[in-house]
C-alpha cells in the first residue's frame, strides 16, 4: 500500500509528525484527513448527498 516504505521509513514520520503536531492534535488531525480524502472520493465518483439528491427528483418527476 505504500510502495517502498518500510517500518523503518514510517516510524520516523510517525516521530516528525509528533514533533511536529503534538500528540493531542494529531487523533484530529487524522480525523480531518480521512474526512477530507472520503468527500474528495465522493466528488471524484459522484456518490454524496447532491447525486442522492439529484436521483430523487428524478424519481418523484417520473412518478
Amino acid at each position: 500500500m505504500f510502495g517502498q516504505l518500510g517500518l523503518p521509513e514510517m516510524l520516523v514520520i510517525i516521530v516528525i509528525a509528533l514533533l511536529i503536531f503534538g500528540p493531542k492534535k494529531l487523533p484530529s488531525l487524522g480525523k480531518s484527513l480521512g474526512e477530507g480524502i472520503t468527500s474528495f472520493k465522493n466528488a471524484l465518483t459522484g456518490h454524496g448527498r447532491d447525486a442522492e439528491a439529484d436521483e430523487n427528483k428524478k424519481d418523484d418527476s417520473t412518478a
